[in-house]
């Protein structure tokens, strides 16, 4: 007796990608299309409805978006393998979706034996994620070792220090600067520093570095952290 074909449900509000997609996996023997969401609210509905083995997400789309339409699918059904499909690259989006539930994430700009793998996986109950962003969560991973929470280990400066649980509360160059009596060049000269020693390269990781350290205790017009 053959084996079950992959049910899955593709959810995009691009009907050139969804046709494209229903295409490439209609030529796979162990998969089938069993429907189409244009919208994160009917890719919930359809999922009750249908309950898929994997849904193929994407993350922008019109209302409820895939991030949302995946958090409330896990929490309804939580063995429906999300995949996420989507041409966003950024850590915001990558970090946030696997919060929600996600199983996986491709770039839509993969390979066409590279997603079909992922279905297969996730389908299987394991994780894929796309090479580039595997790499992205070994990172952070690594920034999360007991080594780099102790402060007495941290490659910081005490200056440094200040200026990321500054930059942390939401504090502009500008500011930081009036209130560390800098000069804003000085400012933007440590926050490089501390991209590089960290190994980051975006405002949002530096952070996610102090948040994970508890360094992020202050808000706008609160005196000047020690």
């Amino acid at each position: 007796m053959a084996a079950s074909r992959i049910r899955v449900l593709i959810a995009d509000d691009h009907t050139i990608v969804r046709s494209g997609v229903r295409l490439l996996l209609e030529g796979e023997a162990d998969m089938e299309v069993i429907g189409e969401a244009l919208t994160g609210t009917a890719a919930v509905e359809m999922a009750q409805a249908l309950q898929p083995d994997v849904i193929l997400m994407d993350i922008a789309m019109p209302g409820l978006d895939g991030m949302e339409a995946t958090r409330q699918i896990k929490q309804k059904s939580p063995d429906i393998g999300i995949l996420v499909l989507t041409m966003h690259r950024s850590d915001e989006h990558f970090f946030a979706m696997l919060k929600a539930g996600a199983s996986g994430y491709v770039l839509k700009a993969a390979e066409t034996n590279e997603l079909l793998g992922a279905i297969r996986s996730v389908a299987r109950g394991e994780a894929f994620l796309y090479p580039a962003m595997a790499k992205r969560l070994m990172q952070d991973y690594l920034s999360r070792t007991p080594a780099n929470d102790d402060p007495e280990d941290s490659p910081l400066t005490p200056r440094e220090k200040q200026i990321l649980r500054l930059v942390a509360d939401g504090y502009t160059n500008k500011e930081i600067a009036q209130r560390l009596v800098l000069s804003p060049s000085t400012v933007h000269t440590h926050r490089n520093n501390l991209m590089r020693k960290l190994n980051l390269n975006t405002q949002h990781g530096l952070i996610q570095y102090a948040r994970e350290r508890g360094w992020v205790r202050g808000v706008p017009g609160e005196a000047p952290l020690p």
